[in-house]
């Protein structure tokens, strides 16, 4: 997607979940308005064949298999896909190892869902993403995504303007990352300009989804 001085970052942001693995599941946020995240996805109903971005450990892949044909399940730590494989043991699941910036998809899909991947792609990289979607897309396919807006006072280690966060594991090792709080009106506004007509909700929390498709 580009040289934009975003490498380091995000090999960074990779390295992070790739080391967190073991652990991510216990440190998963436990907050308000996650169960109209999962309701809404219900209502939603991803059917047909779906492919799942930034998949981790197959947090939502599972749910995605309530209504899915199939399920093509890409993400960037290979740490995260093992757990994925041992979790899910469905063979509707296809997982595929790759870097989200630079991968491309070899078919499309009637559905494109991501769970709390948005907000780790840079703002300066956010069309390119919403390209990516596009071609992964078929003619009538919809999208469905969710993420939050959650920054810790000790992630904001270059402020609260900045969308670099640092985080940390159990044994104290830091990572940079990307974070960007994106608000709703504004995010749905961003898809709006791209050629996207996707309602952005917020929940009793500080998560949020969207759903929709092509304008």
């Amino acid at each position: 997607m580009g040289d934009d001085g975003f490498g380091p970052l995000l090999a960074e942001q990779i390295a992070y979940y790739r080391a967190s693995a073991p652990e991510y599941l216990q440190g998963m946020l436990d907050l308000p308005g996650s169960s109209e995240i999962e309701e809404a996805l219900e209502v939603f109903r991803p059917t047909g064949d779906v492919l799942e971005l930034a998949c981790g450990p197959a947090t939502w892949t599972r749910r995605l298999l309530h209504h899915a044909a199939t399920v093509t399940a890409v993400d960037a730590a290979p740490e995260m896909l093992r757990i994925a494989r041992e979790r899910v043991g469905d063979d509707r699941v296809r997982f595929l190892l790759a870097d989200l910036f630079a991968w491309r998809p070899d078919r499309r899909y009637d559905v494109v869902f991501f769970g709390f991947w948005l907000s780790h792609v840079p703002l300066e990289r956010f069309a390119d993403f919403w390209a990516l979607v596009d071609d992964c897309l078929a003619p009538e396919g919809r999208v469905f995504f969710a993420d939050d807006a959650y920054r810790t006072s000790e992630e904001l280690v270059e402020g609260a303007e900045s969308s670099t966060i640092r985080r940390r594991l159990r044994d104290g090792t830091a990572h940079r990352a990307v974070k960007v709080p994106h608000s709703t009106h504004e995010l749905e506004a961003r898809l709006a300009h791209l050629g996207w007509d996707i309602t952005v909700s917020p929940t009793a929390g500080p998560f949020f989804w969207g759903a929709g498709g092509r304008a």
